[in-house]
């Protein structure tokens, strides 16, 4: 009798313990999306003096935040291959608490508009993978290659390669869909409507239905790109398209800035903000 109960007593303990623990696990975060930071876009790769101090201001306002994690979703520098302009972003970036990760993705402006496998491992060796996990308590971020997308002519082998690896990629998700699956990439899918016309800031419409189609049946919630420098917003279905404006140069009305999206459990919100008006503290509800 009093081994029974010590067992039911023990049964107990390792209950809450583990309803502690998936708490814990769950609990509410957020993560900053930066996006063409653009080094020399300014001034026709003259030079990057305003570039530098938009960063290195996007970069001090996250240090004060403190989120669970940066991205930045492409164009990094303005010029591929560009050294000076590569430096001056790694030594910002470097600036950033190195307690707080931060996640780079290729942009047409880091790898060319029509890329060849040089581009790509140049690219590679700078920065590192070109597409890869995040992972942070239960969301699944699937970061990737989207000049596999827009212009694969020169990288057909990098392109199936990474199409191989994302719909593998999905399938692990799905098996463990206890959290949001958000997709990181430069190029938007489309800015507004998903049967919109092909033009330079989406990705051609034969590709876009194949992988929107892939995307919900693998239950993608958020799409957050860049390329755009201005704000744009659509839905696909469930799927919410997030084009977010630029740390660099507008090319419209949105000022240059930076997005804060906020994850409690599946729910995902997100605010953008100029950089001189981002908030003093992110409140997590």
């Amino acid at each position: 009798m009093v081994q029974t109960i010590r067992m039911q007593a023990l049964a107990v303990f390792f209950c809450f313990i583990s309803l502690v623990a998936s708490a814990q696990k769950q609990r509410p975060f957020f993560f900053i999306q930066m996006t063409d930071s653009q080094f020399g876009f300014f001034t026709d790769n003259k030079s990057f003096e305003k570039e530098t101090e938009n960063f290195e201001k996007a970069i001090t306002a996250a240090n004060r935040l403190r989120p669970a994690f940066v991205v930045i979703t492409g164009d990094l520098i303005n010029k591929p291959a560009d050294k000076a302009q590569m430096q001056e972003y790694k030594r910002i970036v470097a600036l950033l608490d190195p307690a707080i990760p931060i996640y780079h993705v290729a942009g047409n402006h880091d790898v060319t508009n029509d890329p060849k496998e040089s581009d790509i491992a140049t690219y590679r060796n700078e920065l590192g993978k070109d597409y890869y996990l995040i992972s942070h308590q239960n969301m699944r971020g699937i970061v990737l290659n989207s000049l596999y997308f827009k212009s694969p002519g020169g990288v057909e082998k990098e392109a199936a390669a990474q199409a191989k690896w994302l719909n593998k990629q999905l399938k692990k998700a799905r098996r463990s869909s206890d959290g949001p699956l958000l997709i990181f990439q430069h190029h938007s899918w489309f800015l507004n409507d998903p049967g919109e016309k092909d033009e330079y800031f989406n990705i051609p419409i034969s590709t876009r239905e194949k992988y929107m189609a892939l995307f919900k049946q693998y239950g993608v919630s958020h799409i957050f790109a860049g390329h755009y420098h201005r704000n744009a917003f659509g839905k696909s279905g469930d799927i919410e398209m997030v084009t977010t404006g630029p740390v660099g140069k507008p090319l419209g009305k949105d000022p240059s800035g930076f997005r804060i999206v906020k994850v409690s459990g599946n729910n995902v919100s997100h605010q953008y903000y100029e950089l001189d008006q981002v908030p003093d503290r992110i409140v997590l509800e």
